[in-house]
């Protein structure tokens, strides 16, 4: 299923980012897609924000690669893959394997595309976020469901 909806303003896009949270679950994978200052960030302090999580503190993982953060009832691990070489095994640079396999964990990560076709356990958002600056975002939400046996 894809759905596109364009939010006019940067807090639209916060309030987009607090409606996923709402449904965020452990296994859940938010795959985002954009250009720099598209408004990646941003949806994810929006995420962060519906789970109680304190977005004074999320940030961009841009150079710690993977930020964690711990929430009642969730863990999020928040990964940028914008300075991983998507030639040198990004999955395996930041650990994804390990994240996945940990029961309370969901993942969103920023710069997805260099991700290749990592298989994810369960759902899956793949959302493409385009705009910049003053610009409406328009956002493409296509969400995967993995059932028995299928790869995502």
């Amino acid at each position: 299923m894809t759905e596109t909806i364009i939010c006019q303003t940067p807090d639209e896009t916060y309030e987009l980012g607090k409606q996923i949270g709402d449904g965020l679950q452990a296994s859940d994978a938010v795959l985002l897609r954009g250009g720099l200052g598209a408004g990646k960030t941003l949806l994810a302090k929006g995420i962060l924000d519906a789970l109680g999580f304190d977005v004074d503190e999320v940030t961009s993982p841009s150079f710690t690669l993977v930020n964690i953060y711990p929430t009642e009832r969730i863990d999020v691990y928040h990964i940028d893959l914008w300075r991983v070489d998507k030639d040198g095994g990004p999955a395996f640079c930041v650990g994804l394997d390990e994240i996945v396999e940990q029961p309370r964990s969901a993942v969103i990560i920023e710069w997805a595309e260099r991700l290749g076709d990592y298989a994810f356990p369960a759902r899956v958002f793949e959302i493409t976020i385009e705009g910049s600056g003053d610009q409406p975002r328009i956002i493409r939400i296509e969400s995967k469901t993995k059932t028995f046996g299928e790869t995502v």
